[in-house]
Parts: C-alpha cells; structure tokens; sequence
C-alpha cells in the first residue's frame, strides 16, 4: 500500500526544517546517521528538495551535530533512565526514533503548523508528547511536569532565529520551571550571522536568523545558577572520519583558526 503523500503549509522558518530533513534522509553517510525515519518521511512530503541547494558546509555540519545532541540526550538517560527530555523547535526530527527510550518521559515542542504535520508521522504515547506551541510563549512550560536536575532541554537548530532577549526569556524561564535542568543547543558567532542571509537554503525559504554569541561564558551572566558544561566544536567529533580526506583536513585546518572553530558550534549548560 502506497504511504499518503503529505503538502505542507509552512511559513520561511518552519520550511527550514526540511533543509535538515532532507540532509539526514539524502546527505548523510550512514556510519553517522542510519536515519530511516527520516527518509520515511521525506517520501512522504511533496516538496521540489532541489531547490533548497543544500551547501557542502551545511551537508557536514548537519550529521555532525545531530550525532552530537543524540550523544548528549544518550547520556544524559545513562544516568537519569527516568528524566525528562524537552526537545524545542522538534520540527520532523527523528531523534524519538533514533533513541527509542525506554522509561523518560520526551516532549517535542513547535509551532502548531509544524505540530499539525508532525503528527501525520508520529503517536503519541503514554511517554510521548507533542506540544503545539510559540517557544517564547511560557505557558507551555506548565505543561509540563519534571523533577528538579532531572530534565534535559534539546534546541537544535532553534534559537538562531530569536532575537536575544528571547533566549534570555526562555533560560530564565526553564530554570524557572525546571531547576537544575540541563540544555544544550547550537549557536552561530556573530560573524556569521551578519553573512548568513548569503546562505543558499536560507535565501530559498526567505527565513530570518537574528541571535549569535561569541562569548559562551555570558549566558552565566543571566543567571544565578547557570554553569558552561561544555562548548563543543564539530572539529571534535570523531565521525570526522567517515568524510572525504579532503573535508577531514578543512575541519582540521578550522581548528587552527578560532573565528572559523567558534563560526558554529554546541553549548551544554546547567540551570
């Protein structure tokens, strides 16, 4: 039987979901990222992918670090097999797929658009939960019940696209909420963010991206209580090595440079 196929109505920011949808589905070597879900539902949706003009940069990066985040939310069950995961700005990833736990409680929260086609692909279960939902707007938080130092918030991919007093409000919040949790998320250096709008994919969909920090340490400033865990760069990873020796040298020349090694990278905190 042949699976509906899915249109999508989304405005610029939620199409870019696809752009990571499409490079773990088509893009990336399997030694990293075996995402079947994905490619499950890339077949499903009526989109000229084409179009996006994936860049080589994104190609990379985009395995890399859902490689990462998949390893931190990993961990993370190692030690709390009963915590709570919060993934923010979920759009069609499949990292519920990907982790499958086995007792946390994960909640998978965006926009309601992005929400409604979502749920062509997924259950929810007695474990699993999907929120429709602005991420600034608060009130999803009460939605939501954790014990303190045991959740982990995921935003990959997400808060590039709020502007800063956004950020702040959502941190606050969530150590507000949830004290003690942890999150981790990506984030672009200022640099990069005066020339993303050059970005082929981003041109494509039209979407704004407004929030980079070059500093990591500063977002301790907002807040008591807010620690630096980890600033990771994708020249770490060790998945490096199922790239062409070509693009292994290009990571390893990044690291020589700062501005290139801090262009992109993930941020794990304590709140």
């Amino acid at each position: 039987m042949t699976a509906q196929v899915e249109k999508i109505h989304l405005n610029p920011n939620e199409e870019t979901l696809l752009i990571t949808l499409y490079t773990k589905a088509r893009l990336t070597p399997p030694e990293i990222l075996a995402d079947t879900k994905a490619t499950e539902l890339l077949e499903r949706i009526d989109y000229d992918y084409a179009a996006l003009k994936v860049p080589t940069g994104t190609r990379l990066t985009v395995p890399l670090r859902a490689k990462r985040f998949d390893e931190y939310v990993r961990e993370f069950l190692a030690a709390q097999p009963e915590g709570t995961i919060i993934h923010l700005g979920c759009g069609l990833d499949t990292r519920i797929d990907r982790i499958r736990p086995a007792q946390a409680d994960w909640y998978d929260l965006d926009l309601p658009e992005v929400i409604d086609l979502r749920r062509n692909f997924f259950v929810t279960t007695d474990r699993y939960h999907m929120i429709a939902c602005d991420v600034t707007d608060l009130r999803w938080m009460d939605a939501i019940t954790a014990p303190p130092q045991k959740a982990l918030v995921v935003a990959e991919g997400l808060f590039m696209y709020l502007a800063e007093n956004q950020v702040k409000q959502v941190i606050l919040g969530l150590q507000e909420h949830f004290p003690g949790c942890h999150i981790a998320f990506d984030a672009f250096s200022q640099a990069v963010i005066q020339r993303i709008h050059r970005h082929p994919s981003v041109k494509h969909t039209g979407a704004t991206i407004c929030w980079g920090i070059d500093e990591a340490k500063a977002i301790e400033s907002w807040g008591e209580g807010i620690r630096l865990v980890e600033e990771w760069y994708f020249n770490q990873s060790p998945y490096i090595n199922h790239y062409s020796p070509g693009y292994r040298l290009m990571f390893k020349l990044s690291g020589l440079f700062p501005a290139a090694t801090k262009a992109h990278r993930l941020l794990y905190y304590t709140l």
